[in-house]
């Protein structure tokens, strides 16, 4: 990895962040892999394989980036991406550019680390291209401080070509949320798929607001959007998860599970569906309510009291 000397203490800093929210740090130190580490409004790292191509430049509080995988390229390691705030206030933001070649096959795996948030925004919009018949999955965990004053607006704007295959994963489950906005939309052409998927874990008065969005507008596309809240305390939550079959024999399920716990939460559901083919095929299912009781009553006849009962249940459905 290319590392300026200037840019060691913050690397360590990041790093420690970043290993606490259950990223491995060393690989950023591995020449064989695609890493990145962005730092407020500096590119403090970077290292990138045979295959792929990078680009920089740094914007106002933030940083663009674009990485083009090329045609034919198999990566056996993850791409690394290690976003990170340090100070207590401030604002960032980020913008990423994928574009994958055909028949190519990568993973990226992001971590978000802002463990002192006080006062701080960070904005990200991620506009990626998947090429014919390649593979790709993006997996975006974030770790915030416990003192709630982090918010994030997160959009995912990706465009699929015939017979890619596409995941997209955001998690943030542990410290506190703060205020999230998610956005995830996929264009779907002929005979490719997609699933998108959301994992939150909200405390205290924590505002979480999620779209999932799926627009499948070739033949035989299919898609999957989940999403996976648990909501105590005095927190909130909107999810909307929509469908478009735009075209025949498309077929998506969207799902979404809120689980609640504290007399002070505000949460909703709205699944929407629209098909614009008589041969498109839609499903939903919805679901706002306590953690399963005979699940609860099982595990505290093991002896976890009901907190313990239910801390293990969530995190096994947010796994």
């Amino acid at each position: 990895m290319a590392l300026a000397t200037k840019y060691e203490r913050e690397f360590k800093l990041i790093s420690d962040a970043y290993e606490r929210s259950g990223g491995d740090a060393s690989k950023f130190l591995n020449k064989d892999i695609v890493s990145v580490i962005v730092s407020g409004d500096k590119l403090i790292g970077r290292n990138t394989v045979e295959g792929v191509d990078l680009r920089f430049r740094q914007i106002e509080d933030g940083v663009e980036m674009w990485i083009e995988i090329r045609d034919n390229v198999k990566l056996k390691q993850p791409i690394h991406l290690c976003t990170g705030f340090m100070k207590e206030k401030g604002r960032q933001m980020i913008l990423i550019h994928n574009r994958c070649g055909r028949n190519s096959e990568v993973r990226f795996l992001s971590h978000c680390v802002f463990p002192h948030g006080l006062e701080f925004l960070h904005k990200m919009v991620a506009d990626t291209e998947v090429g014919e018949n390649s593979k790709l999955s993006y997996e975006d965990v974030h770790f915030h401080s416990d003192a709630g004053g982090v918010s994030v607006e997160a959009i995912y704007n990706t465009v699929l070509h015939k017979g890619a295959e596409f995941g997209n994963y955001f998690n943030l489950t542990q410290g506190r949320v703060g205020k999230l906005r998610v956005k995830m939309v996929v264009d779907l052409q002929e005979d490719s798929s997609a699933q998108i998927e959301s994992k939150v874990y909200e405390r205290a008065d924590d505002d979480v607001h999620i779209t999932e969005e799926l627009n499948l507008n070739g033949e035989r596309a299919s898609g999957l959007a989940r999403t996976v809240v648990f909501a105590t305390d005095k927190s909130k939550a909107m999810i909307i998860n929509r469908a478009y079959g735009n075209a025949p024999y498309t077929r998506a399920h969207i799902e979404c599970k809120e689980i609640i716990k504290g007399d002070g939460v505000n949460v909703g559901t709205v699944p929407v569906l629209f098909v614009r083919d008589e041969k498109a095929e839609l499903t939903h299912e919805a679901s706002i309510g306590r953690v399963n009781l005979r699940q609860l009553e099982t595990l505290m006849a093991k002896g976890l009291n009901e907190d313990e009962a239910t801390e293990m249940i969530i995190q096994g459905l947010l796994r």
